[in-house]
């Protein structure tokens, strides 16, 4: 049987039925922590994924911009040639 990790570091099989015996009890959702808002909004509405291929000098072009304007994210990198190519605050 393989080794299972959490976050990295191993996890026996007895954590692994302590944790399932806790799950069978039942919980007290009023307990449980809030759960985690999504990604933040990249604009007006809901954000759709939008897959590009760039060569490699394009994408060092891109990045050596970004980089010069402070903006460190690939994507956000994208998001900021898009939007000044059209013009979209």
């Amino acid at each position: 049987m393989s080794e299972r990790l959490l976050h990295g570091v191993p996890v026996s099989d007895e954590q692994i039925q302590a944790w399932a015996d806790e799950a069978e009890r039942g919980y007290d959702l009023a307990d449980l922590p809030s759960p985690r808002p999504g990604r933040p909004p990249v604009g007006k509405g809901p954000g759709v994924a939008v897959t590009v291929r760039l060569d490699a000098q394009t994408l060092a072009a891109l990045m050596e911009r970004a980089a010069s304007e402070g903006i460190a994210s690939r994507s956000d990198a994208v998001r900021a040639a898009v939007r000044e190519w059209t013009h979209v605050a």
